[in-house]
């Protein structure tokens, strides 16, 4: 594209995607990270000869844009979707129970699929059926959603403790790291309508098969370096320059010329780095919040489940998978507990967790009982999300800068979305669409959409 340049700062997930979506439009693409790898808040490691992801993630199927990222750099082979929705799930007493859905068109889907869920009475089903009917109503755009929480909306349209636990809140904390009873309603409803009320097949879930390393990270990176993108680690932006007519990214000891910007930085570094004619305020972002994730790693000696992952009721224990294969684990069985909304434990020492969770899976899982525990750690995310609570929809500041060439990109940017991969893969074509417009007006280049998931010139 006649020799333009544009640097990306942030090799995160957003980062990445506006890159290649650059990239492919002929635009000669710079991508600088802070850290020594690439992934943001999405990466991998090795400890004790297994490949480790720092966190759970699955998809599902109304994650378009991230699924057609992976088909679009060759690793969409790296997800199992199921051809149906199906979450099993372990009740307090051991015993199993699943939420599914039928192949009945939306939202009568879910009415076969309650009726056989064993976590609710037969009144609950009745109430669950009725709130998702008026919450189908809603939309996430009203304003006035994000002025209340999920929670007492719920009160209000009779829900009960065992529908919150055993359904509202089961999702909710999953999908939005975040309680219903401290959750933004718009936030809620546009989760619950875009993954269960609206489509049929949106909540079918995807489990990574390969590590998010294997998934995303490498084979985008290869991806860009095929069409002429550089990038380079282990450099932190100190400062973005305006120029009249383009911008000067400065590193420590270098400075790198560009007719654009894209900023994938968490909050904090992108007001730090920004010029002030951005307007992004440093203590609205502060406002933002965070909200921790964990993951509890157990590797067993022998299997100990036959479940490829299950959600779990009234228990520390939220979520567990199995990942034996994606670990590379030979010793038995490998297991990730997932821990979103992670504040009560996220300080809690590795030793003490050890006795909690050991103890809770021998009750949920009776092979567990005489089985060799071979490896335990924890991985904590401190910031995993931002907090999704009443209020913040107004802090996440839009793409678009005023300063022409410079956009935004990031979950915690105004994607509509959740804090979610399907929200920064969204957020980086959105500013790679603005950036690619503004040096393509330059020389009276008109810009393009990107109708299949990112841009072509």
């Amino acid at each position: 594209m006649n020799g333009k340049v544009v640097v990306v700062i942030g090799g995160g997930l957003a980062g990445l995607t506006a890159a290649c979506d650059l990239a492919d439009c002929g635009v000669r693409v710079t991508l600088v990270e802070a850290r020594g790898r690439l992934g943001g808040a999405t990466f991998s490691f090795h400890r004790d000869g297994l490949t480790v992801d720092n966190g759970q993630h699955v998809v599902m199927r109304c994650y378009s844009d991230y699924l057609a990222l992976l088909d679009r750099i060759g690793s969409s082979d790296g997800i199992a979707m199921q051809n149906r929705f199906r979450m099993p799930v372990l009740l307090p007493d051991g015993t199993r129970t699943t939420l599914t859905r039928t192949g009945g068109p939306a939202p009568l889907h879910l009415g076969l699929g309650l009726a056989r869920y064993r976590a609710l009475s037969m009144a609950d089903r009745a109430r669950v059926l009725r709130a998702a009917t008026a919450l189908r109503r809603l939309s996430p755009d009203d304003p006035e959603l994000d002025g209340r929480t999920f929670g007492d909306w719920l009160r209000e349209h009779g829900q009960t403790q065992a529908t919150s636990d055993a359904l509202w809140n089961l999702i909710s904390v999953a999908a939005l790291n975040t309680d219903a009873d401290e959750a933004s309603l718009a936030s809620a409803v546009m989760v619950f309508r875009t993954a269960l009320l609206d489509r049929s097949d949106a909540a079918d879930i995807g489990v990574p098969v390969v590590s998010l390393d294997e998934l995303h990270v490498r084979p985008a990176a290869r991806y860009l370096r095929a069409r002429g993108g550089r990038i380079l680690t282990h450099n932190a932006v100190r400062h973005i320059e305006p120029l009249d007519r383009g911008y000067v990214v400065r590193l420590d000891g270098a400075d790198l010329h560009a007719d654009g910007v894209v900023v994938a930085t968490p909050p904090e570094p992108a007001a730090r780095i920004c010029p002030a004619q951005t307007g992004l305020r440093p203590d609205e972002l502060e406002r933002l919040g965070k909200n921790p994730i964990m993951n509890v790693h157990m590797a067993f000696r022998r299997k100990v489940t036959d479940l490829p992952f299950a959600a779990v009721l009234d228990s520390p224990v939220q979520w567990f998978f199995d990942r034996t294969e994606t670990a590379g684990y030979e010793g038995g069985q490998y297991l990730t507990i997932s821990l979103s909304a992670a504040d009560r434990w996220i300080g809690t020492p590795a030793p003490e967790l050890r006795g909690i969770f050991e103890r809770e899976l021998v009750r949920l899982l009776p092979g567990a009982a005489d089985a060799e525990l071979e490896h335990f750690f924890v991985t904590r995310e401190r910031r995993g999300t931002f907090r999704q609570a009443p209020g913040t929809a107004g802090l996440r500041p839009d793409a678009q800068t005023p300063l022409p060439g410079l956009a935004l990109a990031g979950a915690w940017t105004a994607t509509g979305w959740p804090d979610t991969m399907e929200g920064a893969v969204r957020s980086g074509h959105r500013a790679a669409d603005l950036v690619f417009s503004d040096i393509s007006a330059q020389d009276a280049t008109p810009a393009s959409t990107h109708p299949a998931g990112g841009i072509t010139s």
